[in-house]
């Protein structure tokens, strides 16, 4: 996905690790194509500089992190219109999480909803197709998310 993604034009990968994104983010690193930040605020905010040098962004999170920037991404990336992907890995996603994922899980389909953000939910047969719908999104001046829901338990 992280290939396919940088092949089809998006040059910057800046976010927070997740073990749900841990292979994404592993080849990102290796391919040193990934900047690791520490709070998804500033992963935001690297973001829309690189985009305003047009430089195409996706910023990967959990949706733990997603929640915390929910006013930076209203106040900032939907105000102003960054064409900007969101990868958001979503805990909680599991009945059988851990107790400190699963409000955020159970919340997380409503929030990106009441916030407008389109979103679709990538699994191993959809990726490719939403992947390409995310690019043509942001090329259209858009900012959307890809949600990968966890399918394992730490």
């Amino acid at each position: 996905m992280f290939d396919f993604l940088f092949r089809k034009g998006i040059e910057n990968f800046v976010g927070v690790p997740d073990s749900t994104l841990k292979q994404f983010i592993s080849h990102g690193l290796k391919s040193k194509k990934i900047i690791i930040t520490t709070r998804e605020e500033e992963a935001i905010g690297i973001s829309a500089g690189m985009i305003l040098a047009k430089s195409p962004t996706l910023v990967f999170m959990q949706n733990a992190g997603f929640a915390n920037s929910l006013s930076t991404i209203t106040s900032l990336i939907q105000l102003y219109k960054f064409p900007l992907i969101f990868l958001i890995g979503w805990r909680g996603f599991k009945k059988n999480d851990a107790p400190e994922h699963k409000k955020i899980g159970q919340i997380q389909p409503k929030l990106l909803k009441d916030i407008g953000l389109q979103t679709r939910i990538i699994n191993k047969n959809n990726w490719k197709k939403f992947s390409s719908w995310a690019i043509n999104k942001m090329k259209n001046g858009d900012s959307c998310a890809l949600v990968i829901p966890r399918e394992f338990i730490d």
